[in-house]
């Protein structure tokens, strides 16, 4: 029998936000899936990280999977805007699946006490740049007439919560985004989908709370969160399913979370 997976063949899959978390372990999953031709760009902003996950991809299935690193801060619209079409031979303005998944929040505070410059960065990279990024791929996608465009959200863009106002906001946002760009689309063989994942556990933390160890930790005190290999095995399953089915809308939680807010801790 033949897996699913071989939907996968040849296509080439970019990642925003690929050196670390979520965005890392999505390059393995796909990478370990699909490795029959397979070409991965892989961009976020520390491409030391990116080099390296590159050389482990790389030793784990061999040459089977192409792999494209670029250097890319979505905030930058210039940056975005040069990305496809300074791509390796071979990848230019060929994105089969765009993992929309680079995204920022530092600290909790509440109106009128939110520092400018954070919400000057929210907005610039889970905003903009993902509306950036999904016009930039999607003009590609439109002229073959096909693509897959995965917007990794938050259960936090569904259920708002006390100091998270501006980041709750801007994954509000691109849910708006992503429901009008699937209605759009909807007479195309363009699949918009989305994943929002509940509590895991990646550096997200850690900026979050702004490099403070005992206070990020005590977040997950109690609790099993997800790990970004859960999300990833999702993003995957959703982007190799055959052209006609569509996994439009991923909400996915850890057992001890119903919410945003709702979080049971073992004592």
């Amino acid at each position: 029998m033949t897996s699913i997976f071989h939907n996968l063949h040849n296509k080439t899959i970019l990642i925003t936000g690929a050196n670390s978390g979520i965005g890392r372990s999505t390059a393995f999953e796909f990478a370990r899936s699909s490795p029959e031709g397979l070409k991965l760009v892989l961009t976020a902003r520390r491409v030391d990280r990116l080099d390296e996950i590159s050389r482990q991809i790389s030793a784990e299935v061999g040459e089977k999977v192409r792999i494209c690193v670029r250097k890319l801060d979505v905030s930058k619209v210039e940056e975005v805007s040069a990305l496809v079409e300074g791509l390796d031979e071979g990848f230019n303005k060929d994105v089969d699946v765009l993992v929309n998944n680079a995204a920022f929040m530092s600290g909790f505070e509440r109106a009128p006490d939110i520092p400018l410059d954070v919400i000057e960065s929210v907005w610039a990279t889970n905003v903009i740049g993902v509306i950036n990024m999904t016009q930039s791929v999607l003009k590609g996608m439109k002229k073959r007439g096909k693509g897959d465009i995965i917007m990794i959200g938050s259960n936090a863009g569904r259920y708002a919560y006390v100091g998270g106002s501006i980041y709750c906001a801007s994954e509000a946002a691109v849910r708006s985004f992503t429901q009008s760009l699937s209605k759009e689309l909807i007479a195309t063989r363009i699949r918009v989908m989305t994943v929002d994942p509940g509590q895991v556990l990646t550096e997200f933390k850690d900026i979050r709370h702004r490099f403070d160890k005992e206070k990020a930790d005590a977040v997950y005190a109690g609790c099993d969160p997800l790990t970004p290999d859960d999300v990833a095995e999702i993003i995957v399953f959703a982007a190799s399913r055959r052209e006609n089915v569509v996994v439009a809308d991923t909400l996915l939680y850890p057992s001890h979370q119903a919410s945003s807010t709702d979080i049971y801790r073992k004592l």
